[in-house]
């Protein structure tokens, strides 16, 4: 299967760690990710509160650069990404003159033939039988979180369930894990506010953990680099403002499947994140193997991530 790839800035900064899960398990399911010749950032998260000319032209030019190279389908891992290159998509594509209003500030012709596809679908056909019978179970309670860009607006992305959707779910449970039913998988994590109010993503990701711990779970799946700055980079003041611990880390979807597939911890990026990855029930350890692999068995500081 091939598929262009468009990182987004995340993936290649502060997400390393998604993009290198990535990058890990694409052979493993038979992906040929072709990259996509200077693409740009798309615009997220600020560019529609400002500009809506702006806020499709970004998005615009990554889709008609793909679809110069003859790319037509598009893996956007990052669910703010995926969000505002489908919004761009769907605008441009039933809207001729405004189509060629945006092709003339990016001086490309578009003709709305490449376009995003949902990276959890494929993510859940690309896990077939055969791939499934040699994984190492991931024996654990997980609640799937999925936040608010994967389904909303729901009359773009066309989720298959916008309150309560399952492809998360579906494929943990293939792994072998045990996701919970919890209340908070699409409510907001406090999103693009990590750094103007911190204290508000606190408040709201502090809520998205206690649900999780007081449900059982050992681990908050997530396949969004703002949802994972928000519950792992900022646990200290989630836990400060909380008054007290959550050892609950947060794992990339991508890094789940690297795990059962048996990929080394480090080539995942596991030991790049702020809240080490270990298990209360872990047998056989994660937790050992990423110690082992880290240059330091403290929580990582931002130096330490490079």
């Amino acid at each position: 299967m091939k598929f262009g790839y468009y990182p987004g800035c995340s993936l290649l900064g502060s997400s390393r760690e998604y993009n290198e899960s990535i990058q890990a398990i694409a052979p493993r399911l038979g992906w040929i990710l072709a990259d996509i010749p200077d693409w740009n950032c798309c615009g997220a998260s600020a560019a529609h509160n400002l500009n809506h000319a702006l806020s499709l032209s970004l998005p615009a030019r990554v889709l008609a650069l793909a679809e110069k190279e003859g790319l037509t389908e598009i893996m956007v891992p990052c669910a703010a990404c995926f969000n505002r290159l489908t919004m761009a998509y769907h605008e441009l594509s039933a809207d001729k003159a405004l189509r060629q209003q945006i092709n003339t500030i990016i001086e490309l012709d578009y003709q709305a033939k490449a376009h995003p596809i949902n990276f959890i679908d494929v993510l859940e056909r690309s896990l077939t039988a055969d791939i499934l019978k040699d994984i190492v179970p991931f024996k654990h309670k997980v609640a799937c979180y999925y936040g608010c860009l994967m389904v909303r607006p729901a009359r773009v992305l066309e989720p298959e369930r916008g309150e309560d959707p399952m492809g998360l779910d579906r494929i943990m449970a293939k792994l072998g894990a045990t996701p919970i039913d919890w209340a908070f998988k699409v409510e907001c994590c406090g999103a693009g506010l990590s750094i103007s109010r911190t204290e508000t993503v606190a408040k709201l990701s502090n809520r998205i953990l206690d649900d999780a711990v007081s449900r059982g779970a050992e681990a908050i799946i997530v396949a969004c680099p703002m949802c994972h700055t928000n519950l792992d980079m900022r646990r200290k003041e989630i836990e400060r403002l909380a008054r007290r611990r959550y050892g609950l880390p947060v794992i990339y979807i991508t890094q789940a499947i690297g795990l059962a597939l048996g990929i080394e911890p480090k080539k995942l990026g596991l030991q790049r994140h702020f809240v080490p990855v270990t298990f209360p029930s872990a047998d056989e350890s994660v937790e050992k193997k990423v110690k082992s692999e880290s240059t330091t068995s403290e929580v990582p500081t931002t130096a330490s991530r490079e």
